[in-house]
């Protein structure tokens, strides 16, 4: 259970907002494209909140598109070339229907794969038929790398839907052909049977070389409907066949399978294999003369530095901050590298190359760094060996009994700071497994080192985030407030993240989205943000707020509350069975937070205060503190989160702190203004009624 802080959640989901559009129209598209891991209308899972067709009230609204059929059939050959079929058949039931399947888009390398859609055709509801023409189909290079010309075998192929109504029927076929793959004649393939109820029957066949002896996992609960072998001696082949019929929705959580692929199919034999074979490509650039230029730039970076560390970083700056990142997927590339000089030059860089650059840049100076992949669920290391689950590449350097984890594909990322969702987490060491070995005693060689590594959980420097506002309270009932920000750590990074991804120009709609997540309710009307690219100091924003009627003078009596971020705790554990230890309470980074706030009130005012609190444990510590003078409001919290977790057994004090922090949170100030006074700045205020409702907290 993550802490649920303000600023560690809702800083993720301003930066979610901030480019989530983007993510949406993705996600619409994938529901069209050819079955990869997942049958692809699991995005479309949600229904329309209306259907173009009235349905009875009786009826439960229909989903925007329904895939009444869904046939795969993937074939491998000894060489590791593949061909991979994709047949669907998709009724639409709503103009939300329509938008999603307006345009069909596959992504696909050139440099080795290639897609044909032989077959996009439409039965209109009225009975009329039409065939897309060609003229439809387009091939770009993937957006991404549209001003990365090295990178433009990197593309997606579209066929636009044209005349696509409610009540339609659209069927279409895809091929997608693979030949002399990166990693073969290696081969692997994970596939998942859709449990949205989107997809009425499913159909999912493989065919590979018996010789061949892949391993292949299937989920207990999903095995084949039919298994055969065809032909004889070498050329025996291995037929697998599926066929599903769903008629409800299945719970996606109903057994612990179902997290991980129906199907899952490799050649690779262990993770160490794997991983030599991703370190060959990784590694391609050393067979190349790096030429002079990598070394000269090397000394040019590590001119002033003293130390390993300082080399390193200086190195790690110019590579994430002066190499604009090309924001393809893991494995787009399939893990191929271009020459260091090359990307020097170029100035942009997949994660895969900026791997390559800082690599070689590093060496030149005598650092050694390995690549490691990540973003796998946390059983992957004992699953069968794939490429498939990774997400994500990170850099580890270790010399002088020190460890250094680096991100350079962020740009922003302080040096040593890896995002939260990677820190802790299992990542497989890319590796020449065969020469270490080699190296290792007889009799000892496979376990000569460990696969997998831990990445680092502690950041590379003490966490916090100060929040200082400076308002004021007029006698018409506006609120005016100049809110500053300074932080270190996990929100630290999500805020350079957005900021940094986003125009200036929508710098006060990201402090708007900032500012609503924090409670504050008003506009913002102005924006300052520290430089993003200035990672070794705290990242700072800055915005002017204003807010109408924040309260009613008119009322004699009024209560607000601390325009302070409320602090969200973890959610006490659940209840269980009596003599059953409880869960671990997970507290997360250790983090320390001030939040501070003057309020300057309207000339005589009356103030009452509530009483600050104190609360100590050795896994965190809250206090506050309010008073008043001259009109003047002050008020703070302070919470420092010392221990990453409260042992289960713990659980009841846990709520006892718990509450005290939401008890002191929930205090309000009363605010009272003198009759006259009202009356000159609200002459409705003498006849008003007494109060029924407290305004609106920020």
């Amino acid at each position: 259970m993550k802490r649920k802080l303000f600023w560690r959640l809702r800083i993720y989901v301003l930066f979610a907002l901030s480019v989530g559009f983007l993510f949406s129209v993705k996600c619409l598209q994938s529901l069209a494209q050819e079955a990869q891991q997942k049958s692809p209308a699991e995005s479309s899972a949600k229904p329309a909140t209306q259907n173009a067709e009235k349905l009875d009230k009786s009826e439960k609204p229909a989903n925007p598109a329904q895939i009444e059929l869904l046939e795969t059939k993937v074939r491998f050959e000894s060489n590791g070339d593949s061909r991979k079929e994709v047949h669907a058949l998709v009724k639409i039931h709503s103009e939300l229907g329509v938008r999603q399947f307006a345009q069909l888009n596959f992504d696909f390398n050139r440099s080795f794969e290639s897609i044909e859609i032989p077959m996009v055709h439409i039965t209109h509801a009225n009975g009329g038929t039409a065939d897309i023409l060609p003229s439809a189909i387009t091939d770009r290079p993937n957006p991404a790398v549209v001003n990365a010309p090295a990178y433009q075998d990197v593309r997606v192929k579209s066929v636009r839907i044209l005349g696509l109504q409610p009540g339609d029927t659209l069927e279409y076929r895809v091929v997608r052909t693979v030949s002399h793959h990166p990693l073969a004649p290696d081969f692997w393939l994970d596939h998942s049977f859709d449990r949205t109820g989107v997809v009425s029957r499913e159909i999912f066949e493989l065919d590979f070389l018996a010789s061949r002896k892949p391993a292949i996992r299937i989920n207990p609960t999903t095995p084949p409907t039919s298994t055969q072998e065809t032909g004889q001696g070498d050329a025996a082949r291995a037929v697998y066949r599926w066929e599903r019929s769903t008629t409800v929705r299945d719970n996606p959580d109903k057994d612990s399978s179902s997290k991980d692929p129906d199907i899952r199919l490799t050649t690779f034999t262990t993770w160490a294999a794997l991983s030599e074979k991703l370190n060959a490509q990784l590694s391609s650039f050393s067979k190349i003369a790096t030429g002079p230029e990598i070394e000269a730039k090397a000394r040019e970076l590590t001119r002033n530095a003293n130390s390993y560390g300082e080399e390193l970083e200086a190195i790690y700056n110019f590579v994430s901050q002066r190499i604009t990142t090309v924001d393809l997927p893991l494995g787009a590339t399939n893990f191929s590298v271009r020459s260091p000089g090359e990307i020097l030059s170029s100035g942009v860089a997949t994660p895969e190359d900026k791997y390559a650059l800082l690599s070689a840049l590093a060496a030149a100076v005598g650092i050694s760094t390995n690549a490691f992949l990540t973003g796998a669920p946390d059983s992957t290391e004992t699953q069968m060996p794939t490429p498939k689950p990774f997400t994500h590449l990170l850099i580890g350097s270790f010399q002088q009994e020190r460890s250094f984890w680096l991100d350079p594909s962020i740009e922003v990322a302080p040096f040593g700071m890896i995002s939260t969702n990677y820190r802790g987490k299992p990542a497989l060491e890319i590796e020449n497994w065969t020469r270490l070995m080699s190296k290792a005693p007889l009799g000892n060689l496979i376990h000569a080192r460990p696969c997998w590594l831990n990445v680092e959980v502690d950041l590379p420097f003490r966490a916090f985030q100060k929040v200082q506002l400076d308002a004021t309270l007029a006698a018409d009932g506006k609120l005016t407030a100049k809110v500053y920000y300074a932080m270190r750590g996990d929100n630290e990074l999500a805020l350079r993240a957005a900021f940094h991804q986003s125009a200036k120009e929508k710098w006060k709609e990201l402090a708007q989205l900032l500012s609503l997540s924090d409670g504050f309710r008003g506009q913002v009307t102005s924006v300052n943000v520290s430089d993003p690219y200035a990672t070794k100091e705290p990242f700072s924003v800055e915005y002017d707020l204003t807010q109408l009627r924040f309260v009613d003078w008119s009322k004699k009596t009024v209560r607000i509350p601390a325009l302070l971020p409320q602090l969200g705790l973890p959610d006490p554990p659940a209840k269980t069975a009596t003599g059953t230890a409880s869960a671990p309470i997970e507290l997360g980074t250790p983090l320390e937070v001030e939040t501070r706030v003057t309020l300057q009130l309207p000339p005589g005012t009356k103030v009452s205060t509530p009483a600050g609190t104190s609360v100590e444990r050795d896994y965190a510590t809250y206090s506050s503190q309010y008073s008043v003078k001259d009109s003047m409001i002050t008020a703070s919290r302070h919470i420092k989160f010392i221990l990453r977790e409260v042992p289960g057994d713990r659980a009841a004090d846990y709520i006892a702190f718990l509450h005290a922090v939401q008890s002191d949170e929930a205090q309000d100030f009363t605010l009272e203004r003198s009759e006259t006074t009202s009356s000159k700045t609200n002459p409705a205020a003498l006849n008003a009624a007494p109060p029924k409702t407290v305004p609106p907290k920020p």
